[in-house]
């Protein structure tokens, strides 16, 4: 019904509003007839209208108060009062009990098939509020998420056998919650609830007498779950057979891969066992395909730094490395350089460990060592393909650098990643790995460092004036007027203050000079002095341009120029 209303009045409110115009509506509207799309997520497609603005016409419009769930916090009682599939079912949520009259948050307040389902099960008079449907998601997912996972850790039974287990696990998907034993239910729900906050990694840690579960969101870890220690060979059994590992051997590591669909989001998940003293330790490398290819005017670069980017990317020939510590999105800044350069003219060969994404018109292959085929030897015979462009997923050893030096030097574009704390340390590590100075002259024409920050919760964002340290720290004055910014924590951001991550970057294209320098071996320090006095901008400098936005906090400032001076 409300859909029915949102058809009807939404347009004409906005325009009321002064909103949008009658020329924008008119416009929307005739997208609306050729497509069948809703109003509302053509206005926002074209950004003339935000989330939070309809939310507010609509509560106008509908009567119904609009409540913002990422500003608040709901008690965990709430999940005792309603069950998570009516929830689910009906994407609501129970936000608090004043006086036996339940408020919650409905995307479509007057679903009177919801409004009748919750009065059911609570017996309590019900107060519909109107909530984005996107923030009741989050809110479903923070207020059951883990009693999900905890019902199916009541329900495990400890008599099991290794044979049962594995016969229980053989057939499930997830999001099958129906029918599916209880440890399959907890692992599917520690899946689907890591996606859901964006975390990057599963840790599963058996300890002494249980089993932590950590997830790692935003590049840091805490603790989602503590499971018995009885429970620990099914979890870990479910996992193993989940990514095809070998359930019987516990004494060497494996490696296994599983892919998932969780709502509209392709998850491949990378899985490595680790025999410890306490039994397997796992950990789960989430993948979202679905978000991986980025357009670079997203990876944060800044204008002085996307003109360098562009710049380096019109060399015909020569190698461009892409350096920075593991998880510092290193892969997504090479996927979007190989999306740049894709045309029908060229032909563009990638060898990688693993393929994290499928570009339509790039031929690439994934590195098999059991095959006998590793990045050296696919790079050999890569060069007989007659490659215009060659993508190496990461430059791990002497053969590797040598054959891409040399493909780089006849002619050929390449791009690869590598390990080193910034621009100017890459070619001393280059020269440390055997390449030869004269060659490695010759065939480097840039190297893009960088590193991921946490970007400041918008929600709970708050100015302060920052101490003498500080501004010590910045080279700043102690007398310097300046507000910086850092977050409160609220439930947005699971009250750690940060939502997010961004990147920031140091680009350092190999002039003439530079050249003359590292033929003859000149040191880091005399290389980063030159490349700074001659225009490129260093990891601290571009993430205090951050800060001084209010993007960041000086914390994670710190972290980069710690890092960056080791």
């Amino acid at each position: 019904m409300a859909e029915l209303k949102q058809k009807k009045y939404l347009g004409q409110m906005l325009v009321e509003e002064g909103i949008i115009t009658r020329e924008q509506l008119e416009d929307a509207l005739a997208a609306q007839r050729e497509t069948g799309q809703r109003l509302g997520d053509i206005l926002k497609k074209r950004k003339l209208v935000t989330d939070t603005q309809i939310m507010r016409v609509l509560e106008k419009q509908l009567g119904v108060p609009y409540i913002d769930l990422d500003r608040i916090t709901i008690s965990p009682e709430m999940a005792s009062l309603l069950p998570v599939n009516i929830a689910r079912r009906h994407k609501l949520v129970p936000v608090r009990n004043e006086g036996g009259r339940l408020q919650v948050a409905m995307e479509d307040p007057f679903s009177f098939l919801a409004i009748d389902d919750v009065r059911m099960v609570t017996h309590m008079e019900i107060q519909p509020l109107l909530a984005r449907e996107d923030s009741i998601l989050n809110a479903i997912e923070a207020l059951y998420g883990n009693e999900y996972a905890e019902k199916a850790i009541e329900d495990f039974s400890r008599s099991q056998s290794l044979d049962e287990i594995a016969a229980e696990a053989a057939a499930v998907d997830i999001g099958n919650e129906v029918g599916s034993a209880p440890i399959v239910r907890l692992v599917n729900s520690l899946i689907e609830q890591a996606a859901r906050e964006g975390a990057s990694d599963i840790h599963v840690e058996p300890a002494e007498s249980s089993v932590r579960v950590r997830f790692r969101v935003d590049g840091k870890l805490h603790t989602e779950l503590t499971v018995p220690k009885e429970a620990q060979s099914a979890l870990i059994t479910r996992i193993k057979i989940m990514s095809d590992m070998n359930i019987a051997e516990k004494r060497v590591p494996q490696d296994g891969r599983y892919e998932v669909v969780i709502g509209d989001h392709n998850i491949d998940l990378r899985v490595s066992t680790l025999p410890g003293v306490y039994g397997e330790k796992v950990v789960m490398r989430l993948l979202d395909r679905t978000n991986f290819l980025r357009p670079k005017s997203e990876l944060g670069f800044t204008q002085e730094n996307l003109t360098k980017f562009d710049e380096l990317l019109k060399n015909p020939n020569g190698i461009i490395l892409v350096t920075g510590p593991t998880g510092s999105g290193k892969s997504t800044t090479l996927y979007t350089m190989l999306s740049e350069l894709n045309s029908e003219a060229d032909n563009i060969i990638t060898i990688e460990d693993p393929v994290e994404y499928l570009i339509d018109g790039i031929n690439q292959v994934q590195v098999n060592p059991k095959a006998g085929l590793t990045f050296a030897t696919g790079l050999r015979s890569i060069l007989r393909q007659d490659p215009d462009i060659i993508m190496i997923g990461e430059i791990r050893d002497q053969e590797t650098v040598d054959i891409a030096v040399r493909a780089a030097i006849t002619g050929h574009l390449v791009l690869s990643t590598i390990h080193t704390n910034d621009s100017a340390s890459t070619i001393s590590r280059l020269i440390d790995m055997g390449v030869e100075s004269y060659m490695l002259s010759s065939a480097l024409v840039g190297v893009i460092s960088q590193r991921l920050v946490r970007r400041i919760c918008p929600l709970c964002r708050q100015e302060y004036r920052p101490t003498a340290n500080d501004l010590e720290f910045l080279g700043l004055p102690a007398d310097s007027v300046e507000t910086f910014y850092r977050g409160a924590g609220c439930g947005n951001c699971a009250e750690t203050g940060y939502r997010g991550r961004i990147a920031v970057h140091e680009i350092m294209p190999i002039t003439r000079p530079l050249r003359d320098m590292i033929h003859r071996e000149a040191g880091v320090d005399e290389i980063r002095d030159y490349a700074s006095l001659h225009g490129m901008s260093s990891l601290k400098a571009e993430a205090v341009k951050l800060l001084r936005a209010g993007v960041t906090t000086i914390d994670e400032v710190v972290k980069i120029a710690y890092t960056q001076e080791e």
